[in-house]
């Protein structure tokens, strides 16, 4: 009886790891302001995408396969892990390959796709966005209402409706730019656990370095 009560608990905590790979209903876009992830996480790790005139700004920070309301992760998949070529080729976008590989890794895996259709579709998506040219050209470091950035970015894709991008904030700085998309990439409404905006009048967005 012993066995059969670990075997039971055994088969549930396998198939807890993670959900079925591919099944989910739309993407998250999200873009990363890197100097503040910089300053609240990679200056500390020593992370490439922070060196003096690395010249990041939006950067990808992943696309993630989303349900209507919450998300999968860390799927279980047949498809080969990315090779290390294969995440370097994602750093000009990403910022460094640990962060491809940590992207692939949580979320790629819950796609359904092979590395190499994921990171083609995640470059795609990326690419695919008018990042605002004002952000890179900010000579200071300037706080501003969170709602001035979705704004800018509302502008710059006219196709884009308030309901479909978010701005996130983190330890008062301008986060993320979160996009809603179709499985084809099109742009789309958010679920509701993903549209709440910041509503901080005063972040800080820090200059490029």
């Amino acid at each position: 009886m012993r066995w059969l009560v670990l075997l039971i608990l055994t088969a549930t905590f396998t198939r807890a790891e993670g959900e079925a790979a591919g099944v989910f209903d739309y993407y998250v876009l999200s873009l990363s302001w890197s100097p503040t992830w910089c300053a609240l996480e990679g200056d500390r790790r020593g992370s490439p995408q922070c060196a003096d005139d690395s010249g990041h700004g939006w950067v990808l920070h992943g696309l993630w396969p989303q349900y209507e309301r919450g998300w999968p992760s860390y799927c279980a998949t047949e498809e080969r892990n990315p090779s290390r070529a294969e995440t370097g080729e994602m750093a000009d976008i990403m910022g460094s390959s640990g962060a491809a590989w940590h992207q692939w890794n949580k979320h790629g895996r819950c796609s359904g796709l092979s590395a190499e259709e994921y990171y083609t579709l995640s470059r795609r998506a990326y690419q695919a966005v008018n990042r605002p040219e004002v952000f890179r050209q900010l000579p200071d470091d300037v706080r501003l209402p969170a709602a001035v950035v979705e704004e800018a970015f509302l502008q710059a894709n006219p196709d884009w409706r308030p309901d479909m991008v978010t701005v996130t904030c983190k330890a008062g700085r301008i986060q993320e730019v979160r996009l809603c998309l179709t499985r084809e990439l099109k742009p789309r409404l958010c679920g509701a656990d993903v549209v709440n905006d910041c509503e901080q009048r005063d972040a800080l967005m820090e200059a490029m370095r």
